[in-house]
């Protein structure tokens, strides 16, 4: 059994799609960063950085116990410990390692920053409009590759996807001007959001 440490955010939907996804049994367990049950000394000591979201694998490598943290590592071991979503032929696993780096090093982060911005006290409106320009970009970028590819690294559904999707469901909910007029977004995401799996762990 598997306990998922989590929020509402898109690093925590990430790890969660991949739970489900993947088919392994867990148990989550709702994280409230508002309360900053992030910060105490038990979450702490699962995570120094005391950041979601976080796994313990009961059943880890070996039989042993495994903490894990980082929602892209958790997304890669869920696939590792599963065999699934995890192209086979290596040219294949290379273009989904690169999709995933981008859906996740790139799209969400500047979504973090740019949110933070938008909540901020006294919100500076030149700097919101930065981010939003460089989100609206990289989905401008994802449009044109899903024009030609089914999926986030080409015609099967990978974590590359799963990955994207949270970013792109925590922009619908935040920000959908940005999204506006991304045929191609929209067709992949409407599929993406119409997977059992996905509508669990977005629930």
């Amino acid at each position: 059994m598997i306990d998922l440490y989590a929020a509402g955010t898109s690093n925590g939907m990430r790890a969660r799609i991949a739970l489900e996804e993947c088919g392994l049994p867990y148990t989550f367990h709702p994280i409230a960063l508002d309360k900053g049950e992030h910060k105490t000394p038990q979450f702490l000591a699962m995570n120094p950085n005391g950041q979601i979201p976080v796994i313990v694998d009961r059943d880890g490598p070996g039989g042993k116990p495994l903490t894990l943290s980082q929602s892209t590592a958790i997304l890669m071991y869920c696939a590792e410990k599963s065999g699934k979503f995890v192209p086979k032929d290596p040219a294949a696993r290379a273009a989904m390692l690169e999709a995933l780096m981008v859906a996740s090093t790139d799209v969400t982060p500047i979504f973090g920053a740019c949110f933070g911005l938008m909540r901020a006290k006294e919100p500076h409106a030149p700097s919101i409009q930065i981010f939003k320009d460089r989100l609206r970009a990289f989905f401008k970028v994802w449009d044109d590759k899903l024009a030609r590819r089914k999926y986030a690294a080409g015609d099967e559904v990978t974590i590359a996807d799963f990955s994207l999707y949270a970013g792109y469901a925590r922009m619908k909910g935040a920000v959908p001007e940005l999204l506006e007029g991304l045929a191609n977004v929209a067709r992949w995401a409407k599929e993406m959001a119409a997977r059992p799996a996905i509508q669990r762990a977005t629930a």
